[in-house]
């Protein structure tokens, strides 16, 4: 949000408690999480039962990461009566952060290179190979031993 933001007073995000039309307030900030009800990892449910209030203590008590924060900023649609601009810098600078970080996280591989795993590829395609092969010996060489013996 940029410039003068939009003051919404907790009566009118109040009228926003549908599915349809979804708004709550985080530390100030009144958010439009409309969009946002099927994407969030705690179900729809959870907003749904926040929407048209203060939920910053709800929203603090589980311990949101970076990301979330800067979700606050793409659905802010305004503030309420009292916001301190100084907190919207902050959140910007921790969404910018996030950003940094999540790039750099993403380019990691999820699996670690580990010998023991790979040992234990390698047993694994070459285990079945030697059962493989002594079983085939076997019924070889039996039928060898057949064979020598009608002679």
């Amino acid at each position: 949000m940029g410039g003068n933001p939009r003051v919404f007073d907790l009566s009118h995000v109040a009228l926003h408690t549908t599915r349809n039309d979804c708004w709550l307030v985080i530390n100030g900030r009144v958010i439009d999480v409309t969009k946002f009800l099927e994407e969030h990892p705690g179900g729809e449910e959870v907003l749904l039962e926040a929407a048209g209030k203060d939920a910053t203590k709800e929203f603090e008590a589980i311990g949101h990461s970076k990301a979330a924060y800067g979700l606050l900023l793409k659905y802010q649609v305004g503030v309420t009566p009292g916001f301190k601009h100084t907190n919207a810098a902050r959140a910007e600078d921790d969404a910018g952060e996030d950003t940094k970080a999540r790039a750099y996280v993403m380019t990691g591989s999820a699996i670690k290179d580990d010998k023991k795993i790979r040992c234990l590829g390698a047993i694994e395609f070459v285990l079945p190979l030697v059962v493989a092969s002594f079983a085939f010996w076997y019924r070889y060489s039996a039928g060898l031993t057949g064979m020598m013996m009608t002679e």
